[in-house]
């Protein structure tokens, strides 16, 4: 028994299993990393693991998706062998005199990828069974399609891999002058690596036969090292044509059929990074971590002098008017919500409420005002089928009651698109606006073009441009975002911003309004094709000694040189739903400069805006309406989880805690503050709120957050807009008179 356990531990596999546990960890790393993100222990939030777990391809997870994400797993683990071979393979000389030096280490290489794939088939079958509700035939049409691209990929690695090795051993015979020239681009510095040889009694080659290594004590020094060059510089050359397939894919990813899984652009970054670290270490040793810092130093610089312009702008906007860029400061802002500015268009707006109003039908309706709240692609579905729900039971009515809506995040998707929808009804291009198409189009798949964009446009491929009217934008993630919601709503939101401000002004389509957060102050960036300085910041009144500040900009009225109505629509709904690392904050041409992000940020349920209209509006609502009718639309329970749980004292009560409190109280101090906001209000007129909200069946998890949502969720998502507590208080809002 003994002498079999210390076989295994003198074999080439152990051996080589055993150095990326003890030196140059950052190999192991990056199946580490992959594994977490499988296993939903990081980026879970962000749709990480559904991404890996269910490729789509075409919009659909299939033999096709799981071929190229395999082909691409492929490249990944042919990288890590390079860089393996690059820092590792001096340690064992004897492979030199093997015929096949590379393909052997290869070969011994695999128990870490054997095991990596056993696990990543595994949570395939589990993930998409339990999750995708996928059958067993489409299951293993995917697994089917994955283990075809790797094997296809693994056929032409080891196809060149044989043919440069025999070039190898032919060059190495001759002498031939390209020998020499690589040798000498190989050899720009010499490796500073230990020559220590690691014990090996034992490895696989060809046809995984077993031999014992040979001596290599009789070859010259020189002529070792030499075939070592020589390999090296193949791998060179591997490391090379990865990285121009990945920098020139970015330019088709406006074409649907080279729209690859983005699991596949995952492997394929992951095989860029690995074998660029893998170079590095080798050729700069102990210089490394200097070269590194000098790198990111220079990047820096780059980017800071505007060389290369990585910001991601709004599109439509003016970002050309260098001469005038509005000030951000205190001041300014003032300036644009004076009392005689909110006055003037206070008016405007109650211009538009007695047009709205002349169309209920009724001397004193209700105000309808429709708030959604953020939450990905969850609150989008969820957003829109509670609305076609609402709608439906109201006989295709509640567009025409809705005044306002507003909100925040993917809410705000879901309402919008029903919103274009609905005009598009008005106008005769849609028959059904309940067609069943429509909800399956707002819960289509956004997560997987943006990191797609992430890996390749934004990281690696030269700029690419579009233009919105006479202004050129760069192609990133944001605009791969953009255009698949657009494709995703069948081509539907294509137009600015100022195409619907005649049916607004003309209350033949109801009011958006669209929020998004300041990054630097905290403020909300509000986008309305009507004058909002009245909602910029509460009612001042000198008598009283009330003169607040402004806590919410006018886009508008800010940037109003800068053609601000000329944004797309898709735009401003991902300004609003700017999810944090996964889209990119959108800067403004102010002075100084100021980007936004999501607007769940400063108000997740999208709230705090109607109250404060309702407020401002309070005289006239009195007058001309039976009070204001409230539909909030949640994509999570009120109060969910508020039992506080006792636990142990302990380091995490001293460190962890007071660093999370905020965090972990977020959105529960938001419906605090808001709560008491609409009490106030309610003293002084009749608001009617009826929520609806999103609740998962008992002992199943609920949807998560981001912008890919698995079969099992959107059923759940569905289930839940009809659900008992959702049914009663629709049957509350449709009993309503007049």
């Amino acid at each position: 028994m003994k002498a079999f356990l210390q076989s295994i531990r003198y074999s080439l596999p152990f051996q080589l299993l055993l150095m990326h546990f003890l030196r140059h960890q950052l190999l192991l790393g990056y199946w580490i990393f992959l594994v977490a993100v499988i296993n939903g222990s990081i980026m879970k939030s962000f749709g990480g693991n559904a991404l890996l777990l269910a490729p789509e391809y075409l919009g659909k997870v299939s033999f096709y998706s799981g071929l190229f994400t395999g082909f691409a797993f492929g490249i990944f683990l042919m990288s890590w062998n390079i860089s393996s071979f690059l820092l590792f393979g001096h340690k064992f000389k004897f492979l030199a005199a093997t015929s096949k030096p590379f393909k052997n280490y290869i070969l011994n290489n695999a128990l870490l990828p054997i095991g990596f794939i056993c696990f990543y088939l595994t949570h395939i079958i589990l993930f998409d069974y339990e999750n995708e509700l996928l059958d067993w035939h489409e299951i293993f049409a995917l697994i089917g399609g994955q283990l075809a691209g790797f094997t296809l990929l693994m056929l032409i690695a080891f196809a060149y891999i044989s043919g440069s090795e025999s070039a190898i051993q032919r060059s190495m015979k001759t002498g031939t002058s390209t020998s020499k020239k690589r040798n000498r681009f190989i050899r720009f510095r010499k490796p500073s690596i230990d020559s220590k040889q690691i014990r090996v009694d034992s490895f696989f080659t060809g046809w995984l036969r077993i031999k014992v290594p040979r001596s290599v004590d009789h070859y010259n020094q020189r002529f070792l090292n030499r075939v070592f060059e020589h390999h090296h510089f193949a791998a060179f050359l591997a490391i090379v044509l990865a990285f121009f397939l990945l920098l020139n894919y970015g330019y088709f990813l406006d074409r649907p059929y080279f729209q690859f899984p983005a699991a596949a652009s995952v492997f394929v970054f992951c095989s860029i990074l690995i074998s660029l670290a893998g170079a590095l270490v080798y050729w700069m040793g102990r210089w490394t971590l200097l070269v590194i810092i000098c790198i990111v130093i220079s990047i820096n610089l780059v980017i800071a002098y505007e060389v290369v312009d990585m910001r991601n702008k709004a599109f439509g906007l003016n970002y050309q008017n260098v001469a005038y860029r509005p000030p951000y400061h205190l001041q300014h802002l003032v300036e644009l919500s004076n009392s005689d500015q909110m006055r003037k268009d206070s008016l405007q707006m109650i211009t538009l409420l007695n047009k709205w109003k002349s169309k209920q039908g009724v001397e004193k309706p209700y105000l309808y005002l429709l708030n959604v709240s953020g939450g990905g692609s969850r609150s989008a579905t969820f957003s829109f089928h509670t609305i076609r729900m609402i709608d439906s039971a109201m006989k295709g009515a509640l567009m025409h009651k809705v005044f306002l809506f507003s909100g925040a995040s993917g809410g705000m998707l879901g309402a919008t698109y029903y919103r274009e929808l609905f005009r598009q009804q008005q106008k005769g291009k849609i028959e059904n606006i309940q067609s069943h198409e429509y909800g399956e189009n707002i819960s289509a798949d956004l997560l997987n073009p943006v990191f797609s964009a992430l890996v390749t446009r934004d990281l690696f491929t030269p700029p690419q441009y579009f233009t919105v009217g006479n202004y050129r934008y760069t192609k990133d993630r944001g605009y791969a975002f953009e255009e698949q919601f657009y494709q995703n709503t069948g081509s539907v939101l294509g137009e600015q911003l100022k195409d619907y401000q005649q049916e607004e002004r003309a209350a033949k389509i109801p009011l958006g309004l669209f929020l998004s957060t300041v990054s630097q102050d905290g403020r909300k960036m509000m986008i309305c094709n009507q004058p909002l300085s009245f909602l910029m910041r509460p009612q001042p009144d000198s008598g009283r000694g009330i003169a607040a500040e402004p806590d919410a900009v006018d886009f508008a009225s800010l940037f109003k040189a800068q053609d601000p109505y000329n944004i797309r629509i898709l735009t401003a709904l991902r300004m609003n739903a700017t999810f944090p690392l996964v889209l990119p904050n959108v800067w403004l041409p102010s002075e100084p400069v100021i980007d936004v992000m999501d607007a769940g940020m400063r108000d997740n349920y999208g709230l705090e805006t109607p109250l404060r209209f309702i407020s401002y509006f309070d005289s006239w609502i009195k007058e001309h309406t039976s009070g204001v009718i409230l539909i909030q639309i949640r994509d999570h329970q009120k109060n969910k989880n508020t039992e506080i749980k006792a636990t142990e004292h302990g380091l995490g009560d001293i460190w962890y805690k007071p660093a999370t409190a905020v965090q972990n109280n977020f959105y529960m101090v938001q419906d605090y503050f808001q709560e008491s906001m609409l009490s106030t209000l309610n003293k002084s007129m009749e608001i009617k709120r009826f929520t609806f909200m999103y609740e998962p069946a008992a002992n199943r998890p609920g949807a998560a957050l981001n912008f890919h949502l698995t079969a099992q969720e959107k059923k759940s998502l569905k289930e839940s807009v009809t659900n008992e507590g959702n049914r009663k208080v629709l049957e509350n809002l449709i009993t309503l008179k007049p």
